[in-house]
């Protein structure tokens, strides 16, 4: 996986890295890193006040749980040279990031930072599923949950569809040997997350009370702020992967971001039709749906095809988080409607809207193309699919039936955040000391 050349005397030589690639890279990392808070924001408004803080201390525990084993363990898995035809990497291969810091480049690029950079997308992916699990959940169990995640399930999806062969090194079956295309996480992020989230929250159940009381986002301004938060970062996210500052992170960023318009436009459309009111929660959820469904294709689209993307995930996605009542899966926070869902058009619409015009150079279907393009794409889709959904159900059932995953009822109905952290996120007791009382009269 390391580019390296060798000397007269047969001594590996490292080439430099290239000063504005790794430029570029660093400030994506911080920009996908960014999306965690972002997450939490996200996230924390979208929960009953008496969670919010849960709900943002499980995204910022997802964060540190992952990142250390990523560096320990997940990287190695995801990126080692491949021990089981295309499965899964050397787990121990560069432990702590063993032998990546003597100079060593992968794509131009320092190998610490390019591994980093990958290690945020297993970051965003394990945060995503909290939503789907919101109000209910232990946080010990849950970090633990998101370190065996990381490793069983992250890990070696990331290997299938990221890990491209070159030279000695053998990467992931989905990519070298079925030719599908994910250029930022469709399959490792998007789906994988929805589905694992689809699995836990079946385990553990639904919250008290689901399908009968209102369970409305407490704080609509967290939320755009944190949808905001989220769009930024996701430039980095998709237009990183590029791994340099050149044409194809310039075309990403475009269509990363007429995606993300489509999305609210046509998420708020529905709303208009099926509801009357376009409303701000909506406009949140359609650019969240937006990017999610570029996220694996805006290599292989145009800008036009990007907000058709969009456009499409919008519209989907806005009809499908109402699944959950109909089918009696409490996904707290729409991780299924939205993340599996977006996740599933935008890497399938890959085998329709991809234009040979675009960096991957890849004709769809309704480019020209042919259908092949479009059965690699679902491959991919159902690989990723039954493999998360499947581990990450037994990994849920093994954590519940033994140390517990769900918080005892009477907690859940006081709240998480009295509960297990000591706090509450608002303040709304009135200070009165030397106020005189007055109880009317004179």
């Amino acid at each position: 996986m390391l580019a390296r050349t060798v000397d007269r005397e047969g001594k590996p030589v490292n080439p430099a890295a290239h000063a504005g690639d790794t430029a570029w890279l660093l400030a994506a990392s911080a920009l996908v890193l960014l999306m965690a808070p972002g997450l939490a924001l996200f996230y924390g408004g979208m929960v009953r006040s008496k969670s919010v803080l849960n709900m943002m201390m499980m995204v910022f525990g997802a964060l540190a749980v992952s990142a250390v084993v990523w560096v320990l363990v997940g990287y190695s898995v995801a990126f080692g040279d491949d021990v089981a035809l295309g499965l899964v990497g050397n787990p121990t291969q560069y432990f702590a990031f063993a032998d990546l810091l003597d100079g060593a480049t992968v794509a131009d690029v320092p190998a610490p930072l390019f591994a980093i950079f990958q290690g945020l997308f297993g970051v965003i992916t394990v945060a995503l599923i909290a939503g789907a699990i919101a109000d209910r959940t232990k946080f010990a169990t849950w970090l633990l949950f998101a370190a065996v995640w990381t490793v069983l399930v992250y890990a070696p999806v990331a290997h299938w569809i990221f890990d491209v062969s070159s030279g000695s090194h053998q990467g992931g079956w989905l990519v070298n040997d079925v030719g599908a295309l994910d250029f930022a996480g469709g399959t490792a992020v998007e789906i994988n997350s929805g589905a694992a989230g689809l699995a836990v929250a079946m385990v553990i159940g639904p919250r008290i009370g689901f399908g009968r009381d209102p369970m409305k986002p407490h704080n609509l301004t967290l939320v755009m702020l944190g949808a905001g938060l989220l769009w930024f970062g996701w430039f980095g996210f998709n237009s990183g992967s590029a791994l340099a500052a050149n044409n194809t992170a310039a075309v990403v960023f475009v269509n990363t971001l007429m995606a993300g318009c489509t999305g609210l436009l046509a998420w708020l459309l529905v709303e208009r039709v099926r509801y009357g009111h376009a409303t701000s929660f909506g406009g949140a959820s359609g650019v969240v749906a937006g990017l999610v469904a570029i996220t694996p294709s805006c290599g292989a689209v145009t800008p036009f095809g990007a907000m058709v993307v969009g456009a499409l995930a919008g519209t989907i996605c806005a009809l499908a988080v109402g699944l959950k009542y109909r089918f009696r899966y409490d996904d707290s926070l729409d991780v299924v409607g939205v993340h599996l869902v977006g996740g599933l058009v935008g890497t399938l619409v890959i085998g329709l809207l991809a234009s040979g015009a675009a960096p991957q150079a890849v004709d769809g279907l309704l480019y020209g193309g042919g259908a092949g393009q479009l059965l690699r794409q679902t491959v991919a889709v159902a690989a990723t699919l039954v493999y998360s959904f499947s581990v990450t159900a037994v990994i849920a059932v093994v954590l519940q039936r033994t140390i517990g995953f769900r918080i005892d009822p009477e907690h859940e109905s006081t709240g998480l955040d009295l509960v297990l952290h000591a706090e509450t996120a608002y303040d709304l007791h009135v200070a009165t000391a030397g106020a005189r009382p007055h109880f009317g009269g004179h």
